[in-house]
């Protein structure tokens, strides 16, 4: 059996977002910025994705939603413009984010560090989250923007987005979220969170690779990343990838149409795996389900290398991943755990399963089974594990 439980990396094209897209891929392949009809028989199909795109997070008429190639553009440009516009002119000099922030935020806040700017990390509890206070106690006037994701792509916890956003809005400052792994999951709602800036990404919930958005409440102005044509009403030049954003449209309006579906098939089929996991020895979850995106599970594993349950789960047909890599000589572990205080053995544990709504009960099933057995197989040969000493807290 194949079973794709790694979701929050990428997830499959909606069929039906997949069918609308085609065409465009075909025969109405025109620029939708050229004048004769090969253009402009690309218009209706664009502004109904647009329309479900605003509706979709409940953005307003006067709010933007300008589309970008992927999260990653939307997150440097909400960065890099808030350097451009507030803090090299002046008026401010800190941005504050979090100590687990998706390397498209921590990467360009290092970026943007190396040129001055003061970066402020916050670090999460023990649930891999941080409240308002914890917020509050880092702020002050010269802050420029607050970056905090709404869901955490590893552990899925959910962040009190709208409290944040009240607490950045007190001190006078912007409020950004990567809003990539809780929209399609869980409601999205710009206007209930009052929140300025949001990225998002098509991939994530079952629209094509390569396509993404940010959303600017009330039209905020912010130095473009991007410059040349006038193409988004000049506010990030390029010419527009149709058939993905007529896809992320429909992707998004059947996502959302869906989420009480999520909340129960995929809730339901995410906690029996979870509950498996949990009936062996020595493996933990990360964080509250109830405060969980319905479809993520970060467990350690005491004593499996992450590498090597992927190693067997792989074999088995089944795509999982870790937070740890073996891209050096030596062994990164996961981050995320290491922020919420895991011990270093604890962080090379890490298995991150991510289901979807395209996921089965038979799946769920095999997945089990097969977990089980690497477990098993792996604790047998491993030397941390099988031949701790009779004093070792593992209690072999």
């Amino acid at each position: 059996m194949k079973v794709y439980l790694d979701n929050n990396a990428t997830t499959m094209i909606d069929p039906e977002a997949l069918e609308l897209m085609l065409p465009f891929l075909g025969e109405k392949f025109g620029n939708p910025n050229s004048l004769h009809s090969y253009g402009s028989q690309t218009h209706p199909a664009l502004r109904k994705a647009l329309d479900q795109l605003y509706t979709g997070i409940n953005a307003a008429d006067n709010d933007d939603i300008v589309i970008t190639g992927c999260a990653t553009e939307s997150n440097n440009w909400v960065l890099k413009g808030i350097y451009f516009d507030k803090i090299l002119k002046g008026d401010k000099k800190r941005i504050v984010t979090t100590t687990v922030e998706h390397p498209a935020i921590g990467a360009t806040c290092a970026f943007l560090e190396s040129l001055g700017v003061e970066i402020t990390k916050v670090d999460v509890n023990n649930q891999g989250i941080i409240t308002a206070d914890d917020l509050r106690n880092v702020m002050s006037d010269d802050v420029a923007l607050v970056s905090v994701m709404w869901a955490n792509n590893e552990t899925g916890m959910i962040f009190p987005i709208k409290e944040l956003a009240s607490v950045a809005h007190e001190f006078g400052a912007l409020f950004h979220t990567d809003a990539v792994q809780a929209v399609g999951k869980i409601p999205v709602d710009v206007q209930d969170a009052n929140v300025d800036f949001l990225s998002f990404s098509g991939h994530k919930f079952h629209a094509p690779k390569g396509v993404g958005a940010l959303y600017i409440k009330n039209s905020i102005p912010l130095t473009s990343l991007l410059h040349g044509g006038e193409h988004m009403g000049g506010r990030r030049s390029g010419t527009l990838n149709v058939a993905g954003i007529v896809a992320m449209g429909q992707a998004l309006e059947n996502a959302n149409k869906f989420l009480a579906f999520e909340q129960s098939h995929v809730g339901r089929l995410r906690n029996k795996l979870e509950d498996a996991l949990l009936s062996l020895p020595d493996i933990t979850v990360v964080g509250d389900r109830a405060n969980r995106v319905p479809n993520t599970i970060l467990a350690s594993i005491k004593g499996v290398e992450g590498e090597a349950m992927l190693w067997d789960l792989n074999q088995a047909g089944i795509a999982a991943s870790t937070g740890s890599a073996c891209a050096s000589e030596d062994l990164e572990s996961n981050p995320i755990m290491e922020a919420i205080g895991a011990d270093s053995e604890l962080a090379h544990t890490a298995l991150r399963l991510s289901l979807s709504r395209f996921n089965t009960e038979e799946e769920i099933d095999y997945t089990i089974e097969k977990i089980k057995h690497a477990v098993h197989r792996l604790r047998s040969i491993s030397s941390s594990y099988a031949y701790a000493p009779e004093w070792h807290k593992s209690g072999l």
